[in-house]
């Protein structure tokens, strides 16, 4: 074991360690060096049972948020590791104009995605590493994904709105990518104010309102 993997091990069993005495860790926020550093390919540095055990305390974290997905790097810990899920209850006209169709937990292991057609969607996004702000970010609107599953199983699928926006959002992370890096810069705005005025199906307010 290299001095690096032994590092990584000892910091996700400690994670593992504090949330065994009750708490939870924290997610890091942007500024955060593990943020802006690209994730590690996942090679067998955890055991069978540290790895399960660090996904499961993944999505705990990503509940207790709330959420719809968590990557490694956003507990400061540099492997291609991803938990996503979306079954949050929503509006209907807003889940017709976003294409926000529920999504089933899945762990994602090592995962790498690829644009399945041109067209692209822009919608407000928000990021728990980035709390108390909201920003439109344009993202395809179709993607198919290749992951490893959490039983060890090649997985491929295809993700077509709001659940694609996750996934490009979660594997942004993995390469160093923070939502900020693509968002339109006037279309920033505080989880309070878009709340109060901007929380549309769509951006259409929005856009006129603050000029982009």
């Amino acid at each position: 074991m290299t001095p690096e993997t032994a590092a990584l091990r000892l910091l996700v069993l400690s994670l593992l360690e504090t949330a065994d005495d009750g708490a939870l860790p924290p997610i890091v926020q942007l500024g955060h060096p593990a943020l802006r550093r690209p994730a590690v390919e996942f090679d067998g540095q955890l055991d069978d049972a540290e790895l399960a055990a660090f996904l499961t305390l993944m999505r705990r974290v990503m509940h207790e948020a709330p959420g719809v997905g968590l990557a490694a790097p956003q507990l400061g810990v540099p492997l291609r590791l991803a938990v996503l899920e979306d079954v949050f209850p929503v509006d209907e006209a807003v889940a017709e104009v976003r294409e926000r169709a529920p999504l089933p937990y899945f762990a994602a292991i090592n995962p790498r995605w690829r644009a399945l057609c041109e067209q692209t969607a822009s919608f407000y996004e928000g990021c728990l590493s980035f709390d108390g702000y909201q920003g439109v970010v344009e993202r395809y609107r179709r993607v198919a994904l290749d992951w490893t599953g959490d039983d060890g199983a090649a997985r491929s699928d295809e993700f077509t709105g709001w659940q694609a926006r996750i996934v490009q959002h979660e594997c942004d992370h993995l390469d160093g990518t923070v939502y900020v890096d693509r968002v339109v810069t006037r279309s920033l705005a505080s989880t309070a104010e878009y709340q109060g005025r901007w929380a549309r199906p769509d951006i259409t307010e929005a856009r006129a309102g603050l000029g982009f």
